[in-house]
């Protein structure tokens, strides 16, 4: 996705085989997505406060490097809850069926649940479509991202654009995030890149929500500077996770707390929704089968 990834990795105490609320001792919530730590850590601290109020521990924010530091920390039981694209979560899927279970997912203003893997240049640069980038350099943000990768691998190339360096592009580069590559582009230092948004609203505000809403707002770029030069199919937008070892008034906790935050505080709610949303609904793992089974293909298992 993406864009903006939350996740509470959890400090957890066992009493036998049974875990019970007061039992936990604290809980560290990991924010992965396509701003840098700090605006991480920034957006991301009203929701700090509330999860540290519904559940009654000391909650602390922790901003991961990369992807992997959330889906390995889902696997290893050190995470409990996680904001996840779609693409991360097929990869924790695929290497543990039972270590999560799909909660929620954020809506748009419509109440749709999809977004798009956008690919976008510099207004000035002359590129106006995906077709005038032959011989120029491309940019992926992480290899565990839905829009920022695993969606563009197989439909970029699907249209004639292959992604190996040198039989398209001239040159294929990752940037390590979202954030990274919408600044990347805007500097020139890559003639193009691919990042997150639900493809609703205006392009002068980066759409509604997603990762060049949040540049914008930011004050990282400004939109008329860049131009959408192709877009994917819709994707699903990934799943709110919690670790299924959790005690279920866990659960429930930031459940409620979460498909209330909307009513509860809007302003928190876009901060941490990446943007403008109507909020978080009940989702399944059917929504995401497509995507396991395409990351599947991709990793040979």
């Amino acid at each position: 996705m993406k864009p903006l990834l939350l996740s509470l990795i959890a400090s957890t105490a066992l009493a036998g085989t049974a875990m019970a609320q007061d039992a936990i001792t604290g809980f560290n919530i990991g924010i992965l997505g396509g701003e840098n730590a700090q605006d991480r850590m920034t957006s991301n601290e009203c929701f700090r406060k509330y999860v540290e109020e519904a559940i009654g521990v000391p909650v602390k924010l922790f901003a991961p490097a990369d992807y992997d530091g959330v889906i390995q920390g889902l696997l290893g039981g050190t995470i409990d809850m996680a904001w996840l694209g779609p693409s991360a979560y097929a990869k924790v899927y695929l290497t543990n069926p039972e270590a999560v279970d799909v909660a929620m997912v954020k809506t748009n203003l419509d109440k749709t649940y999809t977004y798009y893997s956008i690919g976008f240049a510099r207004a000035d640069s002359g590129i106006t479509s995906m077709d005038d980038m032959k011989g120029k350099v491309m940019s992926f943000n992480d290899p565990n991202s839905a829009s920022g990768y695993l969606i563009p691998r197989v439909e970029l190339p699907q249209s004639g654009y292959s992604i190996e360096p040198g039989e398209f592009y001239g040159d294929v580069k990752f940037t390590g995030g979202h954030e990274q590559t919408i600044v990347a582009v805007k500097n020139g230092d890559v003639d193009a890149g691919v990042t997150w948004a639900d493809g609703q609203g205006d392009w002068e505000d980066g759409y509604n929500s997603g990762a060049l809403r949040k540049a914008s707002d930011a004050g990282l770029v400004d939109m008329n500077d860049l131009v959408e030069i192709w877009r994917s199919k819709p994707i699903p937008e990934g799943p709110i996770v919690l670790r299924r070892a959790l005690p279920q008034d866990v659960k429930q906790s930031i459940i409620d707390l979460t498909m209330g935050l909307i009513d509860k505080d809007k302003d928190c709610t876009y901060n941490i929704a990446a943007g403008e949303t109507a909020g978080f609904t009940e989702v399944g793992h059917d929504v995401y089968e497509t995507m396991i089974e395409v990351r599947r293909q991709q990793d040979g298992m």
